[in-house]
Parts: structure tokens; sequence; C-alpha cells
């Protein structure tokens, strides 16, 4: 019993890892490795985790060139992350992100490569927590800075340096923040869970002059656990999500790209799956149902993400 209330106190009975539900939404990130991502870690908590994110966008008509707004027709990231619970009501997140992209035209070879992306670190804080009969009720907000870190000089097979949207990293130090929600016990079913990430990423100028558009994300995730042990060790979640993404346009030397940025709604499913205590391994999809049609805009079509994540004590 004395495990069961301490893993409770996790944040819900789950992992909790709003990244964690955070980073790079242009990318459509998706879940991280929580199924609830308003609870902070647990008081002198560690959790490290892997997250690995396709992400797939259609491919655009030739033209004389890369355009300079063009993003990924195909991009792969895959997150290393670290996160400290230091207080009841705070912890602290260092991601560093391996990203690989890819862009091609109808009837072309693709050009990209692989490097180092933006590094991010963020605190979380819990400001409200609500026990009851029907369950719990948490609300927390983060904020952060994503750091210049990131490779900038992929080029082409010509040597051409490709444009600063298909590089892995931005050459810009960009403000992150967060607000998250989770209702746990929704319509008084104990096991079903109703879960808002809703996060910005406000951007500065990087590389070739270029600032990408500030990006939003809403996801709202609603999940139903079919299955958990007695101790809480083993456990299963699954359920759909509704996400929608905005970007603004983009701006080059100092001139707006019209019709470069635009909004996304997909519409997917995540499943997770405890296999020991603290250990996760989750797998998302999320599909696109609507986007604007902006002459320069490249919106998500498809986006796949599975990891795994394990939490353990810090002796501090």
């Amino acid at each position: 019993m004395k495990f069961r209330k301490l893993f409770r106190d996790f944040g819900g009975g789950c992992l909790s890892l709003s990244f964690v539900s955070l980073l790079f939404v242009s990318n459509a990130r998706g879940q991280g490795a929580a199924p609830e991502t308003a609870p902070p870690l647990f008081p002198n908590g560690g959790l490290i985790s892997y997250n690995s994110v396709f992400t797939t966008r259609g491919l655009v008509s030739p033209s004389s060139g890369i355009p300079a707004t063009a993003r990924p027709t195909f991009a792969h990231e895959g997150d290393f992350n670290f996160t400290w619970g230091f207080h009841r009501d705070f912890d602290v997140t260092i991601l560093v992100p391996i990203i690989t992209n890819h862009f091609q035209m109808l009837g072309t070879s693709s050009v990209g490569g692989t490097g180092i992306g933006d590094s991010m670190a963020f605190v979380k804080y819990r400001f409200y927590r609500r026990d009851s009969q029907r369950g719990t009720t948490q609300a927390s907000l983060t904020g952060g800075v994503k750091f210049p870190t990131g490779r900038t000089d992929l080029r082409s097979s010509n040597a051409t340096l490709l444009p600063a949207t298909l590089q892995p990293g931005s050459g810009s130090t960009d403000l992150f923040l967060a607000a998250n929600w989770t209702y746990t016990g929704l319509f008084n079913v104990k096991r079903l869970v109703a879960d808002e990430d809703f996060h910005s990423l406000v951007r500065s100028q990087g590389t070739q002059a270029t600032r990408l558009g500030d990006d939003i994300e809403s996801r709202f995730w609603l999940s139903y656990r079919p299955y958990e042990s007695k101790n809480v060790a083993r456990e299963w979640f699954i359920g759909a999500a509704l996400t929608w993404l905005h970007s603004q346009d983009d701006r080059i030397h100092g001139v707006t790209q019209g019709g470069s940025g635009g909004d996304v709604l997909l519409l997917g499913a995540t499943t997770y799956v405890g296999l020991r205590p603290g250990m996760h391994v989750w797998l998302g999809m999320d599909w696109d149902v609507a986007h604007s049609t902006g002459v320069l805009f490249m919106p998500v079509r498809r986006h796949i993400s599975f990891g795994i994540t394990q939490q353990f004590r810090l002796h501090l």
C-alpha cells in the first residue's frame, strides 16, 4: 500500500512528463511520455526517456528551386529527455533532439541530412490540485527557453546551403510557454481521463536572417485505462486525441512570406503500456483531417511517435 500511494503521488498513477508534451510544435510532436501532462515529477524523482517522432508532409510541385519556406517532406526527431522533480509542485526538464530532415519535390531526388537540433530547458509549476472521490484535477504552467545549439549548415549535393526551414537547428533563441490540465474520473468513470496540453513557441530571428513563424499547439487527449494491476506496476491506457496546430508566416530578411503559415487539424490515437514500476512504452499516430490552403503552406499529413521512459529516485 505504501508503494501504491507513492506511485499515485507521481501524478494520478501515471508517468508525468509534459513534453514533454512539448516542443517543436511545428512538427506536431504529439503526446510525450505520459498520459497525464499536468502533474510534475514526484519530489527527488528522476526521469529519462527517448521519443522517436516521424512526420510526413505532401510533396510539392517542381519549381525553379527549393522554396525558402519549404518544410521537410519527411522528418525524424529522436528526443533524449531528463527531468528532475526538485519540489512537490515543480520539476525541471532538459531535452536534446537528434533531427533528420529530407525535402523532396515531385520527380526529383531528396535533399537533407542529420544533426543535433536545438536543445531546451524549462520548468513546470503545478499551481492547482484537488482530490475527490471522483478523482484528481490538476493544472500547471511551464516556461522555458530553446537554445540555438542545432546544426545550421546542411547543404544539397551541389553544395548549396539549404534554407533555414530545412536545417535541424534554427539559430534562434526562442521562448516556450505551456498550460496543462488533467481531469481524472470524467463523467464519474474512475479510469476515464481528460487531458489538455496547450503550448506555444515564440521565435526570434535565427540563421540566414530567417524568423520562423511562431507556433501554437492544442492537444486534447481522452484516455481510458482498461487494465491496472493491484500494485500499479503494470497498466494499459488507450484513447483518442484531437490536435490543432497553428503556425504564423515566416519572415526572411524582414519580409513576411505570406501564405507560409496556416492551420492543421489532426485526429489520432495513443496507447501506453506499463511494463514494470516506473517504466512505460507508448505508440501514437495522428492523421490530417483538415488544413489551410496557403500557397506556401505545407501541412502535416501524418505523424507517428513511439518511445520508452523510466522513472527513478534521486538520492540527493
